[in-house]
C-alpha cells in the first residue's frame, strides 16, 4: 500500500456507476448499530436487497465474524450460491457505501483506493469500519492493488460521471471535522491526484432531515448519465425541505457539462415525512438508487411519491429495468440502498 501521489496521472480515472460492474459488496446488517426492535425487519429488506442485485450480477457479501452464526447462515443459504461469494471482516456498521473501496482504473486497471473513515466526521465509533478496505483486500486473493489514503472521503459524498466530472456539497467534503485545514483548492487537488478528477461541481445548498453525514450528494443528486442529473425537489411549500431544495434546483440549473451545455435535469419528489418513535423526521430519498448492471434499483417507502420517481428514473434509464427495493427498515439508520451497497467495477475498464 502506498500514499496516494500529489500529481494526478493522466490515466487515473474514476468510473461512473452505470459502466459494466463485476459485483456489488454488501456486509451483514450489524444488530447492535441502533437498529433495536427493526433489526428483524433490516435483516429482510437486506436479503430482498441482495436477491434484486443477484438478478443482475454477483454478490461479495461481508459476514462479520462476530455474527458468523446458525441463523445468518441459514439466511444466507437462501441466496444463488453461483452468484455469492462471503468474506468475513470486522465492522462498525453495515454501510459500505462510505468505508468499502472506491474502485478507479490506472491504465485501464482496477485499483481500491482506502480512504479514511471517521464515522462521518466523528459521529460514531469507526475503528473495524476505517481498517475495512484494507482487511477486505487482504481475505481475497484476487483483489486489485490497494491505495491507501491519509484523506477522509466517505463514497456517497461523491459522484462519478466517469469522464472527470464529481458532485459533491460543500459542507460535507469541507466539514472542518473531517479534513481539518484543507480549503477548497486543496481537497481537489487531493482528489485530482487520487481519482483523475478534473472537474468537481460544488453544491451549496440542499439538506434533508435527520441527516447524519453533513449532506451526501447520493442522498441529494445524482449522475444519471453525462448529461444527466436526478435530483429531489419538494413541491409543498409549507415543507421546510422547500426552499433548500428550490435553491439547489437553481444551483444544478446554472451547472454545464465539460462540453458547455446545461444538463437535463430530472426531479424526484420527496417522500412524505417518515418519522422514528421519537417523532424525528427520517432523510427519506429516491436519490439513493443503486445503478447495476442492467437495472436501476430504486428506494421506495410506501409513499405516494414511489410512483412518480419510478417513472422518472425510468426514463432517465432508458433500455434499464427500474426496480423498486422497499427501503423503509433502512431510513431507520439514516442510510437507503446506495448506502447500503459498493458498486465494484470491471477489473478492466478503458
Amino acid at each position: 500500500m502506498s500514499e496516494s501521489p500529489q500529481s494526478a496521472p493522466p490515466a487515473r480515472r474514476l468510473p461512473a456507476e452505470w459502466e459494466p460492474q463485476a459485483a456489488v459488496l454488501l456486509s451483514w446488517p450489524v444488530p447492535d448499530a441502533g437498529w433495536g426492535a427493526h433489526y428483524p425487519a433490516v435483516r429482510a429488506a437486506w436479503l430482498t436487497l441482495a436477491r434484486h442485485i443477484q438478478r443482475f450480477q454477483p454478490l461479495l457479501v461481508n459476514l462479520p465474524p462476530a455474527l458468523d452464526d446458525a441463523a445468518a447462515r441459514a439466511a444466507l443459504a437462501r441466496l444463488d450460491p453461483a452468484r455469492l461469494t462471503l468474506v468475513s471482516v470486522p465492522t462498525d456498521d453495515n454501510w459500505v457505501r462510505d468505508f468499502g473501496p472506491l474502485t478507479v482504473t490506472h491504465d485501464g486497471q482496477a485499483r481500491w483506493l482506502d480512504f479514511r473513515f471517521d464515522g462521518w466526521g466523528g459521529k460514531f465509533p469507526a475503528a473495524r469500519d476505517d481498517a475495512f478496505t484494507a482487511r477486505l483486500a487482504a481475505a481475497l486473493p484476487d483483489a486489485p492493488p490497494v491505495e491507501r489514503s491519509s484523506l477522509v472521503l466517505e463514497g456517497g459524498a461523491i459522484d462519478s460521471d466517469g469522464a472527470g466530472t464529481v458532485l459533491a456539497t460543500r459542507h460535507c467534503l469541507l466539514d472542518p471535522r473531517r479534513n481539518p485545514g484543507l480549503d477548497a483548492a486543496a481537497l481537489a487537488a487531493r482528489l485530482r491526484a487520487s481519482l483523475g478528477v478534473r472537474r468537481i461541481l460544488w453544491l451549496d445548498n440542499g439538506w434533508l432531515a435527520g441527516d447524519d453525514t453533513d449532506g451526501h450528494i447520493d442522498m441529494l443528486a445524482r449522475f444519471c448519465d453525462c448529461h444527466t442529473i436526478a435530483h429531489v425537489v419538494c413541491p409543498d411549500r409549507a415543507d421546510p425541505h422547500h426552499a433548500p431544495l428550490a435553491r439547489l434546483a437553481a444551483e444544478l440549473a446554472a451547472l454545464r457539462t465539460a462540453d458547455g451545455r446545461p444538463y437535463r435535469l430530472v426531479p424526484l419528489p420527496l417522500p412524505d415525512p417518515i418519522h422514528d418513535e421519537q417523532g424525528a423526521r427520517l432523510p427519506a430519498s429516491h436519490a439513493n438508487f443503486l445503478i447495476v448492471n442492467g437495472a436501476v434499483l430504486v428506494p421506495v417507502y410506501d409513499v405516494p411519491q414511489d410512483a412518480a420517481a419510478l417513472a422518472a428514473l425510468a426514463g432517465a434509464f432508458p433500455g434499464r429495468e427500474i426496480v423498486p427495493v422497499p427501503a423503509r427498515a433502512f431510513i431507520r439508520q439514516g442510510g437507503s440502498v446506495h448506502c447500503q451497497t459498493m458498486h465494484l467495477p470491471q477489473r478492466h475498464a478503458r
